[in-house]
């Protein structure tokens, strides 16, 4: 069982204190109850909380007072704020309160439900935010602890392992010397295995160690020579070494100068050390503590449009529901997990995800062993609860002798499950597109590049997934984004001046994609899209017509940049939105706004912000020209 969080209740009222306490006890949290907003701030600055609970009218301080303190606090900055109020709050007072930090408003008489509802879900995201932030740590104390080991290392080497013998020995290094007057070189065995050259078919040469030295090396390398020559004792220098045979391997070199009585120098000597593999660890280090950030953040934005897109009657049901689809989306990441992203067998996660539907024989699942892709487990994993949750409410499930069979087959790279409900209540097909079958459609059809076919028989459901499954798209979703200096930032899209705009979502995260496509009807434009894989993009970037895009910038069959290329050469202006920190980006779309994952509707309609006035200006304009023309 998860430990409890600090839950605070802020009100001068002891009553009104006693009631949220009651309410929110089956939360089973740390109920901390404060009557002023100074017994509040001592908490505080001693304690950390998940959400505040702060009445809006208070003697001394009122809520919104409190509120600005605690967002000037470090601490508090991103901590959940929800102002109760007895008072009739108007349209300002709640902007006044969401600009002081709050994320939610609930009126007196408090709702029990939606109370406990709002605080459980700020709870858990709170929970999970310290347990990424518990992981990340450690990640780092690790690094930090392999670093250390590494320096260490490298400290002992170049004390021990100055002559020839322990060079040889070590397998990694080698050993040379350089004599200044003749402008001739010697080198050690261990010297030219690090090379990669032949000593009958090597001469040591000032020019045949620029030709296996790479271009970008040898200039710093040969400044180190000089400065050795004009008197400085000791260099050391990180260069690359180009083998005869392509492959480049990371050196790192030690020279030492030897001096006549004049204080001539007469030789260099130094040693050689072959680096790759403490360079390799380290970029697989740097690129793990981004991996871990991306998926972090993609799994927090899938939770933000599950949670945002979910709709229900009534609180209980909403709360249900929202736990239902995040426990599928949390079974997957498991399973992923569990094969450290190498694959999820569909078998298991099958079997996991209708484990509670077992008992009695309702349920039947028959195939091959088939390990999943990342993106291909979500997204099956998403359209088969659903159709189980489906099936519970109004299908087979629902019914004492209704029984469901789930089969599926793979053959020449394509994965069909069949689903089919018996012996539950008749059913017809639904007059209108709920939720859950717009879930089942996008994650297999628009995210998996598959299709969703439905047969609403009155005697049972009939659904058949067919998903292609490609190795090709698997390796292209593993593909890490190559860092470069810069990274957009810009503040807003300069959009086209014409009344109705049509936006391109590029995104295969299939949720998201649907949260976008609403937060930009919000705003008012026409959607294209979501589109879910590079080369469907590529073809609508050089044929489709629309005024801005968003680009998410790895797809399951590659990076989006070819796509992006197209858009700045038609001048069609857009947006990045990835789950990778903005240093990542391409350097060539560096100026490109970048939203990261999760996104904020706020930051999404700032990108917009100047088309938003434009057009409402346009529609006041056109509204002016009516009323003068009656």
């Amino acid at each position: 069982m998860s430990e409890p969080v600090n839950i605070l209740l802020v009100d001068d009222q002891p009553g009104k204190l006693l009631a949220y306490e009651v309410i929110l006890n089956e939360l089973h949290e740390n109920l901390v109850k404060t009557a002023s907003a100074r017994e509040a701030l001592e908490f505080l600055l001693k304690n950390d909380v998940a959400v505040i609970l702060i009445d809006v009218c208070m003697p001394e301080f009122d809520g919104f007072q409190l509120a600005a303190m605690l967002r000037e606090h470090p601490r508090f900055k991103d901590t959940a704020i929800i102002f109760i109020s007895a008072v009739h709050l108007t349209d300002v007072d709640r902007l006044r309160g969401y600009a002081m930090g709050a994320v939610d408003y609930v009126p007196v008489p408090v709702v029990p439900e939606v109370l406990r509802a709002k605080v459980k879900v700020f709870a858990e995201l709170y929970r999970k935010t310290r347990e990424l932030e518990q992981l990340n740590s450690q990640l780092e104390r690790h690094v930090a602890e392999r670093t250390a080991e590494l320096e260490a290392s490298n400290r002992r080497l170049l004390l021990s392992e100055q002559g020839r013998s322990l060079a040889l020995a070590a397998g990694q290094m080698g050993s040379w010397e350089w004599d200044v007057e003749a402008g001739q070189g010697t080198w050690d065995e261990g010297q030219y295995r690090i090379f990669g050259v032949a000593p009958e078919k090597f001469q040591v040469s000032l020019q045949n160690m620029r030709d296996v030295i790479h271009p970008e090396d040898w200039a710093p390398l040969a400044q180190a020579i000089e400065r050795m020559a004009d008197g400085e004792p000791t260099q050391q220098i990180e260069f690359r070494v180009r083998r005869p045979d392509g492959e480049i391997r990371w050196c790192t070199g030690t020279a030492a100068a030897s001096v006549d009585a004049a204080g001539k120098v007469m030789r260099i000597s130094g040693v050689t050390i072959d680096v790759t593999d403490r360079k390799e660890a380290e970029e697989r280090q740097t690129l793990l503590a981004r991996e871990v950030d991306h998926r972090a953040r993609n799994a927090l934005a899938i939770i933000q449009a599950i949670i945002r897109l979910t709709r229900a009657n009534q609180v209980d049901e909403y709360v249900a529901t929202v736990e239902g689809r995040i426990k599928a989306l949390a079974l997957a990441h498991t399973l992923l997990s569990n094969s450290r992203w190498q694959g999820a067998d569909l078998g298991t996660l099958v079997a996991e995800e209708f484990g509670p539907y077992r008992s009695g024989n309702k349920f039947e699942t028959k195939g091959p062993n088939v390990s999943l892709t990342p993106a291909t487990a979500q997204g099956i994993a998403l359209a088969l609860h659903e159709l189980a949750t489906n099936a519970a409410k109004h299908g087979a499930l629902s019914s004492m002798k209704g029984k469901v069979s789930l089969t599926w087959q793979f053959q020449s790279d394509t994965l069909t499950l069949h689903w089919l409900e018996s012996g539950g209540p008749s059913i017809k097909a639904p007059a209108v597109r709920n939720f859950g079958l717009k879930v089942i459609r996008t994650s297999v059809e628009q995210q998996l590049g598959g299709e969703a076919k439905f047969d609403w028989n009155p005697r049972g459901l009939r659904c058949d997934l067919v998903i292609p499954l490609r190795e090709t798209a698997a390796a292209a979703a593993s593909d890490e984004p190559q860092p470069a200096a810069g990274g957009g930032n810009g503040s807003a899209i300069p959009l086209s001046n014409v009344d109705k705009l049509r936006v391109l979502i590029i995104e295969d995260e299939a949720l998201v994609g649907i949260m976008l496509q609403d937060y930009l009807r919000e705003f008012g434009f026409d959607i294209v899209g979501p589109v879910c894989s590079v080369a469907e993009a590529l073809a609508m970037a050089r044929t489709d017509r629309f005024d801005a895009a968003i680009l998410d910038i790895n797809l399951g069959d590659g990076p989006v940049y070819q796509v992006a290329e197209i858009l700045s050469e038609r001048g069609v202006p857009f947006a990045f939105v990835t789950g990778y920190d903005a240093d990542s980006v391409d350097s060539r779309f560096r100026e490109i706004p970048v939203l990261q994952k999760p996104v904020e509707r706020e930051m999404l309609q700032k990108l917009f912000a100047q088309t938003a006035d434009r057009l409402a200006a346009a529609d006041a304009e056109r509204g002016a020209r009516r009323v003068s023309a009656v």
